[in-house]
């Protein structure tokens, strides 16, 4: 059977500021993880659009589709021209989770929800030429499921070709986070076995993870089987996490231990009351600075999410983000315009309200308005989300918040991180074009490899030298 699976672009790879670079940075493992079901003998094609262009050319005998919303109306395209040719084409993912009727009339079936329960039975069925129209996931398990289709994934197309994903969901429910509706109906948040965990890591090549995981600390007896594992392979790793799982316990320490070098982590807001309208609870009362502290103690970079928009936000918002960031050092900030996702209590909510102005899934892209404000108008809103990007990423900010560091190691990692992620695009561009892109894996190795301080009778001392892994990554630039 010839099986074609696609990720369409999201809308924001047309978009004039679309930053090539931050698509190109690892591979989704969706399909590649469906791809496991299918049989050996099975022809399969799978392409990442958002860096290769897509061959529609070809008869398969099934296209796989996932959907995100602001990829919706082109995977609604690629459907209907597949269809046109008379292959049976499934859609599934966030956005036909949330709304399957706006999708069924593109799909000749749908899946609702994680598929690892419901793509074995379908693949049954459609082999005894019963396939069902809608296939919605009720058992959240991780036992027993095949390795993912790496072979599949054309790695020298990405950054950080090891991406991978050892839980699912989260077990926070913030009103305004799209995944909730994906988990509806089970298990929110599960994990895998550990030493299938483990065993996924060990077939890695190289030393460079990155964890795709909602939240990588989000359990904290599997985190530490998991981190325990790890210890002594040599790996050097990314993820996420929230405020709260850095302030508590010693979880934090284990994984940077096992080699976490970075992590992202969702301060959001500063304001109680919009924390409280998120339903992000696990932030509430938390100390920030403190969390940020804990990080920078064990050598581990910032990339802090904030979102403006909420109802508490006023229009000095952007510059006391901006400005706390800078004088705590977050390496790097993810900004987003508040976006009710279909499917979210905050979707639900707005509605109700006649909050809403569009439905045109291209403008979700959370850096457009798409919702009544409050407190500023969207205009407002909109530059200021554009003003914090600029202000933040400003060669003197970034100096500022290097300098911010107590020790040499940190302001240059510091420095070279949020310098190279932001300030290099034509370099970038150029890398990707020329499909050398990972070629410069081991700079970004050097630039994550610990620091290692001096001792001086049993105590710590600030390192006023550059470390080996920036010194190995300086070579690399040469």
């Amino acid at each position: 059977m010839k099986v074609k699976m696609i990720l369409p672009a999201l809308t924001e790879a047309e978009n004039p500021f679309w930053r090539p670079i931050k698509y190109s940075l690892f591979p989704p493992l969706g399909l590649a993880t469906l791809a496991g079901y299918l049989s050996p003998d099975d022809e399969i094609d799978l392409q990442d659009q958002h860096v290769e262009n897509l061959n529609t050319d070809d008869e398969p005998d099934l296209v796989i589709i996932q959907v995100y919303i602001t990829n919706a109306y082109r995977a609604y395209a690629l459907a209907d021209h597949y269809r046109a040719k008379g292959a049976y084409v499934i859609l599934g993912g966030l956005h036909v989770t949330s709304l399957p009727l706006e999708a069924a009339p593109h799909a000749d079936t749908l899946f609702l929800g994680p598929g690892e329960d419901t793509f074995p039975k379908f693949l049954q069925d459609f082999k005894n030429g019963r396939p069902q129209k809608i296939y919605r996931s009720g058992i959240r398990t991780l036992v027993g499921v095949p390795p993912i289709r790496r072979d599949l994934i054309k790695r020298h197309l990405y950054l950080v070709p090891n991406s991978i994903v050892v839980t699912r969901g989260c077990p926070h429910h913030c009103s305004f986070c799209y995944k909730d509706a994906f988990f509806e109906g089970g298990r929110t948040f599960y994990t895998q076995e550990v030493d299938d965990a483990l065993a996924e890591i060990d077939r890695l090549p190289g030393r460079h993870l990155y964890f795709l995981d909602d939240h990588l600390l989000g359990n904290v007896r599997f985190g530490e089987a998991l981190f325990e594992g790890m210890k002594g392979m040599g790996r050097l790793f990314q993820g996420a996490a929230t405020v709260d799982s850095i302030l508590r316990g010693n979880l934090v320490e284990k994984a940077a231990e096992a080699g976490l070098r970075s992590l992202f982590v969702g301060f959001e807001t500063f304001s109680p009351q919009n924390l409280k309208q998120s339903n992000k609870k696990q932030n509430l009362e938390k100390d920030y600075t403190r969390a940020v502290n804990r990080l920078h103690s064990l050598g581990i970079m910032i990339n802090g999410s904030f979102v403006f928009g909420l109802d508490d936000d006023d229009k000095d918002v952007f510059k006391r983000t901006v400005d706390w960031g800078v004088k705590n050092s977050i390496t790097t900030s993810t900004y987003h315009v508040l976006t009710p996702y279909p499917g979210t209590e905050l979707f639900r909510q707005m509605e109700e309200e006649d909050r809403i102005v569009t439905r045109n899934w291209d403008k979700y892209d959370t850096r457009t308005v798409v919702y009544k404000t409050q407190n500023m108008t969207a205009e407002e809103l909109e530059a200021g989300y554009w003003w914090a990007y600029k202000e933040f990423y400003k060669w003197s900010n970034i100096f500022e918040a290097s300098m911010n560091h107590d020790t040499l190691t940190h302001k240059l990692k510091h420095f070279c991180y949020a310098g190279g992620w932001k300030k290099f695009e034509p370099i970038w561009n150029f890398l990707i074009k020329t499909k050398n892109l990972n070629n410069t894996l081991p700079l970004l190795e050097g630039v994550l490899t610990k620091v290692r301080r001096k001792r001086k009778h049993g105590h710590d001392l600030p390192d006023t030298t550059i470390d080996q892994g920036l010194i190995a990554a300086k070579e690399v630039a040469i």
